[in-house]
């Protein structure tokens, strides 16, 4: 295989981390590995609960990419199992489980979507119900005895759910037990997660050990920030930028930033160099670049993972028209609506919101206008047999004509 020098791959692979769990211990993976030719096996576990990817999920896929082009062996572990479940992690209260169908069609599109980071000719995709639906009660009862209640508690959700009486149902302590029987059924040596991730990495390496394995290392990585700059990227906040999104939507959300987050964006959003980065970042702190040519650079640099450096350079064109010289995009989709025409359901059918709760939040906020000028009513209804142009936010334009 030819593999890089174990110290070189550790300088690559340990940038942008939150924490290696152990970093000894992965050294020495890696020195084995190298000595051996021998890849080592990079364990992501996705519960497909949502069908969409957002950069901030991306952080960890880009982390497995770094993996995979040094010659380790990437595997994703699609959790049609544990979906059912759903992880308890960060939750208040006890998750809504999935249907087998919900599953599997969310399972689907995350196939779709991780391979455009990763390799999919490098990349072995399983389900977790491959063993877990085999293992029989004996086995369940088995996996339950090697670990104790008052571990399960050390859970910051768990134990803020018990002190504020809130109900813990019983098959919310298997998710941590089934996610780290993952790492045993397939000889896990690395498994990734997000920093809220932590107690569930350390599962894998507690049962590995009690089933007489070798425990894998944990590599915590970075939250991305949203788009507000505040809080986690979610698509329930609508915060995020989507990596299946359009060129120009991706392109205006990137330039929508603060400044104070590009640093970040450019570390854990591109996969620049990180001698890139710096110079980057030092040019901005010295003030020899402004920091819309650097954001300009930014949003560049995401599209173009995506979707191509010419899509890219498109988005780019567009951004200047509308934004710069306040002009309306060459071109935008067109609908036809019945009079009368309610404003929130010509927006959901439009594709300009996603639901009519995001809708009404938008146009109480003044950030929906119809030629021009802003709506001032979720009420509105829409009679007149003109074509007009809806725009909602700055990036998402439609034409409508009522008939």
């Amino acid at each position: 295989m030819g593999m890089m020098s174990a110290a070189e791959q550790y300088k690559i692979l340990a940038e942008n981390t939150v924490e290696i769990i152990v970093e000894e211990e992965f050294k020495k993976k890696l020195e084995i590995s190298v000595a051996e030719n021998k890849p080592l096996r990079c364990k992501l576990g996705i519960d497909p609960s949502a069908p969409d990817l957002h950069l901030g999920h991306a952080v960890v896929l880009h982390k497995l990419r770094q993996f995979q082009d040094l010659g380790h062996h990437i595997i994703i572990i699609l959790g049609d199992f544990t979906g059912r479940i759903g992880d308890p992690t960060g939750r208040s209260e006890t998750r809504k489980q999935l249907t087998e169908e919900e599953v599997l069609a969310n399972a689907r599109t995350y196939r779709e979507q991780i391979f455009l980071i990763l390799d999919p000719d490098r990349t072995e995709m399983v389900f977790n119900s491959e063993w877990l639906a085999k293992l029989n009660f004996a086995d369940v009862i088995q996996l339950a005895s090697t670990i104790t209640v008052a571990r399960m508690m050390e859970r910051e959700d768990f134990t803020r759910r018990y002190q504020e009486n809130t109900a813990i149902s019983i098959h919310e302590f298997f998710y941590p037990l089934m996610q780290g029987y993952d790492s045993i059924a397939i000889r896990a040596d690395i498994e990734f997660g997000a920093t809220e991730q932590k107690f569930n990495l350390l599962m894998g390496r507690h049962l590995q050990r009690e089933y007489g394995h070798e425990p894998q290392v944990a590599f915590t990585m970075p939250i991305l920030v949203g788009t507000d700059g505040v809080q986690k990227m979610s698509k329930s906040l609508g915060n995020y930028i989507g990596i299946t999104e359009p060129p120009d939507q991706i392109y205006g959300k990137a330039m929508s930033i603060s400044d104070d987050a590009m640093p970040e964006y450019f570390s854990l959003a591109t996969t620049l160099p990180s001698t890139e980065v710096n110079s980057i970042l030092d040019a901005l702190k010295n003030e020899k670049i402004h920091p819309r040519d650097a954001k300009m650079r930014l949003a560049r640099e995401i599209v173009s993972l995506y979707h191509g450096s010419q899509a890219a350079k498109d988005a780019e064109e567009q951004f200047k028209q509308v934004f710069q010289q306040k002009g309306m995009p060459s071109e935008m989709p067109s609908f036809e609506f019945t009079a009368p025409a309610n404003i929130i359901k010509v927006m959901v059918d439009a594709g300009l919101t996603s639901s009519k709760s995001e809708a009404r939040r938008l146009i109480e906020q003044n950030g929906v206008k119809i030629d021009g000028e802003t709506v001032g009513s979720i009420d509105l209804e829409l009679t007149d047999q003109v074509e007009q142009v809806i725009q909602v936010g700055k990036r998402k334009f439609a034409r409508i004509k009522i008939t």
